[in-house]
């Protein structure tokens, strides 16, 4: 099975890149004391480093700000997830712990300032990847009971014709959701190259942490405009 991401999102955004890390066989069943320590460091981090300012206008969110504005996007109505995230943290709102997945990709996220996303594939209805949205495609938005339609040539991720997540990085599916029984997934970094460096070492803890301390098997991998399929298949 491949990840993938289409000639036109790289159309519309050139300088897009993806840090990718599959993991096979996690135990996401039971809390993980050191993976919510992690997450809590993090929040206290993002509270110190953000307090007093507005996070919007922070160099660490331009790329993303810009990228929505090109998009077509209204990122004072749509915030990235990173945006929203860190908006949340700077406001003391706090997060909850959810499960380990949850958790160990809000943390690495807020570590770098980086959107992380994780994507159960054991749910998957077809093909994985970034296009632009067809008038057959869905979205269940979270948390919710009926389906939407996505605004033609948006910007999708999406599994068959269901859209897990809306104008790019902005809204999750209610079908996207991490389970306790979730065990085969892939995290997705998103960025561009002005922010690659970053993106690398956040993949490079990500995999460490999976590998050493919750003994999975992983996989990883990048996409960029030079190289466009990710090969998901792990031995």
């Amino acid at each position: 099975m491949n990840f993938f991401v289409t000639n036109r999102v790289f159309e519309k955004m050139p300088n897009v890149c993806f840090g990718l890390v599959r993991v096979k066989g996690i135990d996401n069943s039971h809390r993980c004391d050191f993976v919510e320590e992690m997450l809590n460091n993090s929040i206290a981090s993002c509270r110190e480093h953000f307090d007093g300012k507005i996070v919007k206008q922070e160099k660490e969110l331009q790329p993303y700000r810009s990228a929505f504005t090109q998009l077509g996007i209204n990122p004072n109505k749509y915030m990235s997830s990173i945006e929203a995230l860190l908006t949340r943290i700077a406001k003391k709102k706090g997060m909850p712990h959810i499960n380990p997945v949850v958790d160990l990709g809000n943390a690495i996220s807020l570590k770098y300032y980086l959107p992380v996303g994780a994507h159960d594939l054991d749910t998957m209805d077809g093909e994985f990847c970034v296009r632009c949205a067809g008038e057959n495609d869905t979205f269940l938005p979270f948390g919710g009971t009926e389906t939407e339609k996505a605004d033609i040539g948006e910007v999708v991720y999406a599994t068959g014709t269901k859209i897990r997540t809306r104008r790019w990085i902005w809204r999750q599916s209610e079908e996207g959701k991490i389970f306790d029984t979730t065990s085969d997934l892939l995290f997705i970094i998103d960025g561009f190259e002005e922010n690659k460096e970053s993106i690398l070492k956040a993949r490079e803890e990500l995999n460490r942490i999976l590998t050493e301390k919750m003994n999975c098997k992983t996989k990883i991998g990048f996409i960029d405009k030079n190289n466009t399929v990710f090969d998901m298949d792990i031995e």
